[in-house]
Protein backbone atom coordinates (compact mmCIF):
# COMPACT_ATOMS: atom_id res chain seq x y z
CA UNK A 1 0.00 0.00 0.00
CA UNK A 2 1.69 3.82 -0.81
CA UNK A 3 2.22 5.80 2.04
CA UNK A 4 3.12 9.48 2.12
CA UNK A 5 4.68 11.05 5.20
CA UNK A 6 5.76 14.26 6.43
CA UNK A 7 7.44 15.95 9.08
CA UNK A 8 5.28 17.60 11.62
CA UNK A 9 5.46 21.67 11.05
CA UNK A 10 5.02 23.26 13.97
CA UNK A 11 4.51 20.52 16.22
CA UNK A 12 0.85 20.15 13.66
CA UNK A 13 -0.16 17.37 11.50
CA UNK A 14 0.66 18.30 7.72
CA UNK A 15 0.70 16.89 4.23
CA UNK A 16 1.28 18.15 0.80
CA UNK A 17 -1.01 18.47 -2.01
CA UNK A 18 -0.17 19.73 -5.62
CA UNK A 19 -2.43 22.42 -7.48
CA UNK A 20 -2.43 22.76 -11.19
CA UNK A 21 -2.43 26.12 -12.53
CA UNK A 22 -4.57 27.76 -15.16
CA UNK A 23 -1.79 27.05 -17.82
CA UNK A 24 -1.46 23.33 -16.59
CA UNK A 25 1.63 24.28 -14.94
CA UNK A 26 1.76 22.57 -10.75
CA UNK A 27 2.37 25.11 -8.10
CA UNK A 28 4.74 24.21 -5.47
CA UNK A 29 3.05 21.85 -2.88
CA UNK A 30 0.98 23.49 -0.54
CA UNK A 31 1.13 22.57 3.44
CA UNK A 32 -1.78 21.84 4.88
CA UNK A 33 -2.53 20.74 8.62
CA UNK A 34 -4.96 17.88 9.16
CA UNK A 35 -7.82 18.37 10.94
CA UNK A 36 -9.85 15.26 11.45
CA UNK A 37 -12.21 17.68 13.72
CA UNK A 38 -13.21 19.97 10.73
CA UNK A 39 -16.04 18.85 8.70
CA UNK A 40 -17.74 15.78 8.78
CA UNK A 41 -18.34 13.06 6.06
CA UNK A 42 -21.53 14.90 4.97
CA UNK A 43 -19.30 18.75 4.76
CA UNK A 44 -19.45 19.93 1.71
CA UNK A 45 -16.06 20.31 1.02
CA UNK A 46 -12.98 18.23 1.79
CA UNK A 47 -9.91 21.28 1.75
CA UNK A 48 -9.96 24.61 2.38
CA UNK A 49 -6.96 26.37 0.62
CA UNK A 50 -6.62 30.15 0.52
CA UNK A 51 -9.00 32.03 -2.61
CA UNK A 52 -6.00 33.16 -3.74
CA UNK A 53 -4.88 29.18 -4.42
CA UNK A 54 -8.24 28.40 -5.78
CA UNK A 55 -8.41 31.18 -8.31
CA UNK A 56 -4.44 30.63 -9.71
CA UNK A 57 -5.77 26.88 -9.92
CA UNK A 58 -7.70 25.12 -12.99
CA UNK A 59 -10.51 25.86 -10.05
CA UNK A 60 -14.54 26.53 -11.37
CA UNK A 61 -16.93 28.38 -8.63
CA UNK A 62 -19.73 25.59 -7.76
CA UNK A 63 -21.88 27.53 -5.11
CA UNK A 64 -21.25 29.65 -2.24
CA UNK A 65 -21.31 28.00 1.62
CA UNK A 66 -22.28 29.09 5.11
CA UNK A 67 -19.37 27.86 7.19
CA UNK A 68 -19.33 28.03 11.20
CA UNK A 69 -16.15 27.96 13.85
CA UNK A 70 -12.66 28.57 13.13
CA UNK A 71 -13.93 30.27 9.15
CA UNK A 72 -17.71 31.82 10.17
CA UNK A 73 -19.56 33.35 6.99
CA UNK A 74 -19.96 32.59 3.76
CA UNK A 75 -17.40 31.36 1.46
CA UNK A 76 -17.08 30.35 -2.25
CA UNK A 77 -16.98 26.27 -3.14
CA UNK A 78 -14.62 25.27 -6.05
CA UNK A 79 -14.89 21.93 -8.02
CA UNK A 80 -10.20 22.18 -7.79
CA UNK A 81 -8.51 19.21 -8.45
CA UNK A 82 -5.95 18.49 -6.29
CA UNK A 83 -2.88 15.38 -6.40
CA UNK A 84 -1.08 13.71 -3.98
CA UNK A 85 1.67 12.62 -5.86
CA UNK A 86 3.31 10.11 -3.97
CA UNK A 87 0.29 7.96 -3.35
CA UNK A 88 -0.68 8.44 -6.92
CA UNK A 89 -4.04 10.22 -5.50
CA UNK A 90 -5.52 12.73 -8.28
CA UNK A 91 -9.19 13.76 -8.10
CA UNK A 92 -11.30 16.79 -8.46
CA UNK A 93 -12.36 17.28 -4.89
CA UNK A 94 -14.79 20.20 -3.00
CA UNK A 95 -12.47 22.98 -1.84
CA UNK A 96 -13.54 25.90 0.09
CA UNK A 97 -11.69 29.33 -0.99
CA UNK A 98 -10.70 31.12 2.37
CA UNK A 99 -9.06 35.39 2.30
CA UNK A 100 -6.22 33.60 5.26
CA UNK A 101 -5.49 30.34 6.45
CA UNK A 102 -4.03 29.05 9.65
CA UNK A 103 -0.24 31.21 9.91
CA UNK A 104 1.93 28.93 8.68
CA UNK A 105 0.39 26.64 6.40
CA UNK A 106 -1.46 27.06 3.18
CA UNK A 107 -4.66 25.44 3.74
CA UNK A 108 -6.79 22.40 5.84
CA UNK A 109 -7.40 19.49 5.32
CA UNK A 110 -10.78 18.44 6.73
CA UNK A 111 -11.65 14.71 8.17
CA UNK A 112 -13.95 14.23 5.07
CA UNK A 113 -10.62 14.29 3.08
CA UNK A 114 -8.72 12.71 5.47
CA UNK A 115 -11.48 9.70 5.74
CA UNK A 116 -9.93 8.72 2.33
CA UNK A 117 -7.00 7.16 3.54
CA UNK A 118 -5.59 5.72 6.85
CA UNK A 119 -3.96 8.72 8.66
CA UNK A 120 -1.79 9.10 11.82
CA UNK A 121 2.14 9.13 12.77
CA UNK A 122 2.67 5.12 11.92
CA UNK A 123 4.67 4.74 15.35
CA UNK A 124 6.72 7.97 14.84
CA UNK A 125 5.18 10.96 16.77
CA UNK A 126 7.47 13.29 14.96
CA UNK A 127 5.55 12.34 11.26
CA UNK A 128 1.78 12.74 9.72
CA UNK A 129 1.15 10.40 6.62
CA UNK A 130 -1.78 8.79 4.46
CA UNK A 131 -1.42 5.62 3.14
CA UNK A 132 -4.47 4.16 0.41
Amino acid sequence: MPRAIWPLHRGRPRLEVVLNTLSGMLLSPRNLVADSGAGSMQAPFELILTDQDCLASNATLTTTIQLGGAFSGAFPLYSLRIQVPQIGFDRILQVVGVPIVLTGFDGLAGFRFLNRFTYGNFGDPDQFGLEV
